[in-house]
């Protein structure tokens, strides 16, 4: 079955990411205007929840329904309530600055694994790696922790069904780096172990955000309009066999997540886009049905 997507809101014409369901509305970052929008599927209308965001990129909600985001101007993640308020979680890592936090994905337990980036911080700032980190509430403060030791670019991440598993896009845009869809085992202690590679995607743009499916699938948005076949949903197993691909009207889609069977997607142009019926049905920490 081939997806139909169509505008589920107007066309922005900047970046849009990050969107994630609450249950009523569907927040998403606009990141060069540093505003989150919010729409709701019952209308079509959107509004915006907050602004003066730092260029907040990613966001994803715990298993109680607390919103973080990840600050990439502030160089921090942050905690977002209900009424837009923003607060900072953290922002150091061993004592040095962190570089520019881009996803995360959260565990049951309330652990925040994020992306971040050296990429338009300047070196010597901050921390001198790009890695996933993960951030952990002890004695009722967050401390942060490195879990990888061998990204160039991470992008986005998502925990597998059992949470075992940390798939992770390690997406560098430079011909020396590699554009891969990587498995890290979860141990006990929250550090991971050896990567599997579950897809190379050679010189080809590499995913940027992810979401999960019943069944356990990742959906991930991949492609652009300079090489391969373009913008495009890509279904894996959780081994990296790719059961279904579906073009996408934007250059390169960005972000996606459900709300129930129906699939939205966020893109470089600034759309908000949903495909209907999509046979998948969307695997979300929150909210829980």
């Amino acid at each position: 079955m081939t997806w139909k997507f169509e505008n589920a809101a107007p066309v922005i014409g900047s970046i849009t990411e990050g969107n994630c369901w609450d249950g009523k509305f569907m927040l998403y970052s606009n990141i060069a205007m540093n505003r989150i929008l919010k729409f709701n599927p019952k209308n079509n209308l959107v509004s915006v929840f907050c602004e003066n965001t730092e260029g907040i990129n990613g966001l994803n909600f715990d298993v109680e329904g607390n919103l973080f985001g990840c600050s990439g101007n502030g160089r921090k993640i942050v905690q977002i309530d209900t009424s837009g308020k923003i607060k900072k979680i953290v922002d150091r890592l061993d004592g040095l600055k962190l570089n520019e936090p881009n996803d995360l994905a959260i565990t049951p337990d309330g652990e925040i694994y994020f992306s971040d980036r050296i990429e338009n911080v300047s070196k010597g700032m901050g921390i001198n790696h790009s890695s996933i980190i993960s951030a952990k509430k002890i004695d009722g403060k967050y401390e942060c922790f490195r879990r990888t030791f061998d990204t160039s670019m991470p992008n986005g991440l998502l925990f597998s069904k059992d949470y075992k598993y940390l798939y992770v896009a390690q997406s560098d845009y430079r011909a020396s780096e590699k554009r891969e869809l990587r498995a890290y085992p979860v141990n006990d202690d929250g550090s991971l172990g050896k990567y599997e590679i579950l897809h190379d995607f050679g010189p080809h743009r590499g995913i940027d955000g992810m979401t999960l499916s019943e069944e356990g699938y990742i959906v991930a948005c991949n492609g652009w309009e300079i090489s391969g076949p373009g913008g495009m949903i890509t279904i894996f197993d959780q081994k990296g066999r790719i059961l279904e691909t579906h073009p996408t009207p934007s250059l390169r889609p960005t972000n996606c997540t459900f709300i129930d069977q129906d699939l939205y997607v966020t893109s470089i142009e600034g759309h908000l886009l949903v495909a209907k019926n999509t046979g998948l049905k969307g695997y979300l920490l929150y909210p829980k049905k």
